[in-house]
């Protein structure tokens, strides 16, 4: 059995630590704005799912940058230049997001529709999965990416026919953001534990 195949760098399991975090920290934004939503109804308490989700997700972020001293550093060529790629483009559409959030928000508030604000920000989370799925080569993110898109566009939706009070759409469009992010940081969770799984191979071979 060639064992070479379960080898895993050290960088690979920083960056699935990294993205634990980042989720964690995303859940958290997102289940802020589903509970400003529903403060003061009866249904304040329902976003506190979240916060669960993120205290796991640190956990297992704490504890890949732990055994990340364990895993080899890079070694082959391919693996650095890939690296460089992935992460400029990350960077890339990373900044991207923050100038649409940006703009778009500008322009729903400069045309009189401040209460457009959570589902024109959830629509430029959803649109920024699409390229990410492409860089990471994931398909989960183009699920995502749909996801997140449909929840934003039924933001717009619901409030502009009024079919429900903005308070409900924003709890609406933050919990729905929540659930991507909350799938996302379960994703990373399971990648660490595979990784974990090709270290004990490598170390029993």
């Amino acid at each position: 059995m060639d064992t070479e195949t379960h080898i895993v760098p050290a960088a690979a399991v920083k960056g699935i630590a990294t993205g634990l975090c980042m989720m964690a920290f995303f859940t958290l934004i997102w289940a802020g704005i589903c509970f400003g939503g529903l403060n003061g109804t009866p249904y304040w308490f329902a976003p506190l799912i979240f916060p669960l989700f993120s205290v796991w997700f640190v956990i297992n972020a704490v504890n890949l940058f732990k055994k990340a001293k364990y895993f080899p550093k890079l070694t082959s060529e391919t693996d650095i230049a890939e690296g460089k790629r992935t992460g400029k483009w990350f960077g890339i559409i990373f900044g991207a997001e923050g100038l649409g959030i940006f703009i778009g928000i500008n322009i729903v508030v400069n045309l009189g529709y401040p209460d457009l604000v959570i589902p024109t920000l959830a629509l430029v989370v959803g649109l920024h999965f699409f390229p990410l799925a492409k860089v990471f080569k994931r398909t989960l993110d183009y699920y995502l990416a749909t996801w997140s898109t449909l929840i934003a566009l039924c933001g717009f939706w619901f409030t502009l026919r009024h079919i429900m009070p903005v308070n409900y759409v924003t709890a609406f469009v933050g919990a729905g953001i929540g659930v991507a992010t909350t799938c996302y940081g379960i994703f990373m969770i399971r990648a660490g534990r595979k990784v974990m799984k090709k270290m004990s191979l490598v170390t029993k071979g």
